[in-house]
C-alpha cells in the first residue's frame, strides 16, 4: 500500500562505503560536509518520503509552507547525520561522543530488581545507539530488541563486516509468531526487551488514536504485551542534541490499569512530548497519518 511503511531502508552500500571511508579517513566532520548535498538530492528526488515529512511539519506542526519546505532539509540532514553517529560510534568511535541520562534511575531500577521489563521507543532520534547507554550503566541484563530484520540484506551484510559486533540480541518477527514466545522467554529471565511502537505491517493486529491532531494507526503488539505482562514499562529515547552529544531520555509509563488502549495512548503523549523538544528527529518517512488498514 502505498501509505504504509515498505519495511526497507534506505541507500546503497556504494553510498555506505563511502561515508564509512570519510568517517575512518577524514573524521565525522567531512562526513557531514558530504551529507549537505545528499540531504539535497533527497529532497528534490525522494518524492514520497519528502511529501510525506513535509505533511508533517505543515500539517501536524502548523509550520508555514516556506518553513516546513525549509525543515524537509534540516530532517533529511539530521537523519543522515544518525546514521553517520551510528556508524562511527560502533566502529570504535564512542568516546568522541558524549551522552547524557535523563531518567536513568528509572533503568537502573529495571535492572536492580532483574526481573524484566519492556522498553518502547519509536523512529526519532538514534534509538539504536542506545546499548552504548547501557554499557555506561554497566548491565548484566541481556537486551533483546524485537524487529522486523528488513534491512538490505548487501547493506546489513557489509556493516556486519566494518562495525563492531552488537551485544544486543535480536528478536525476529515472524509470520508463525514465533517470536512471542521468545518475547515471553526473555521476560521470564529478567531481560530487558525493547519494542518501537510506532510501524506495523499489513495483516498485523493494529490499535488507533490521536496523535499530534489527527487519528494515526499503531501495532498493538507491542501495547498489548506492555499492558498484559506484570513488568514494569518504560518509553525511551535517544535523541542528538549537537554534533556529538547525544541525551537519553527514560520515562515511566504511567497506567491507571493494564489496558492496550491506555498503554497506547500514554506512548503517543510521550511520543509527542519529545518530538515537541526535538521537531527535526521525526524519522518516519511515509504517510503516517493516512493509513488504511484492510478489513
Amino acid at each position: 500500500m502505498a501509505t504504509e511503511w515498505e519495511g526497507k531502508s534506505r541507500g546503497t552500500v556504494l553510498g555506505y562505503k563511502i561515508f564509512i571511508f570519510f568517517i575512518k579517513n577524514l573524521g565525522t566532520g567531512a562526513s557531514y560536509f558530504l551529507l549537505l548535498f545528499v540531504a539535497l538530492y533527497y529532497c528534490f528526488f525522494s518524492g514520497k518520503s519528502t511529501k510525506a515529512i513535509f505533511q508533517y511539519f505543515h500539517k501536524r506542526l502548523k509550520y508555514s509552507r516556506l518553513k516546513s519546505y525549509l525543515y524537509v532539509y534540516r530532517n533529511y540532514f539530521v537523519f543522515g547525520q544518525t546514521i553517520i553517529d551510528k556508524v562511527a560510534i560502533s566502529s570504535g568511535l564512542q568516546n568522541r561522543f558524549t551522552y547524557e541520562f535523563d531518567g536513568v534511575e528509572n533503568i537502573q531500577e529495571l535492572i536492580k530488581k532483574d526481573e524484566g521489563g519492556i522498553l518502547i521507543s519509536a523512529h526519532v532520534g538514534n534509538f539504536e545507539i542506545a546499548e552504548f547507554f547501557f554499557d555506561d550503566l554497566d548491565t548484566k541484563s541481556q537486551i533483546s530488541l524485537v524487529t522486523t530484520d528488513t534491512e538490505h540484506e548487501h547493506i546489513k551484510s557489509y556493516l556486519e563486516r566494518v562495525t563492531s559486533k552488537s551485544k544486543i540480541k535480536f528478536i525476529i518477527v515472524r509470520e508463525d509468531l514465533s517470536h512471542v514466545f521468545e518475547i515471553n522467554t526473555a521476560l521470564e529471565r529478567g531481560e530487558l526487551v525493547c519494542f518501537t511502537g510506532d510501524r506495523y505491517f499489513e495483516g498485523q493486529k493494529t490499535l488507533s488514536t490521536q496523535f499530534l491532531g489527527e487519528t494515526a494507526i499503531f501495532p498493538a503488539g507491542p501495547f498489548l504485551l506492555g499492558s498484559r505482562s506484570k513488568v514494569p514499562v518504560l518509553f525511551v529515547y535517544v535523541m542528538k542534541e549537537s554534533k556529538k552529544h547525544y541525551h537519553l531520555y527514560a520515562r515511566k509509563a504511567i497506567l491507571t490499569k493494564r489496558d492496550a488502549q491506555e498503554l497506547l495512548e500514554s506512548y503517543t503523549q510521550s511520543v509527542a512530548w519529545i518530538l515537541d523538544k526535538y521537531p527535526l528527529q521525526w524519522f518516519n518517512y511515509f504517510n503516517f497519518w493516512d493509513q488504511k488498514v484492510e478489513k
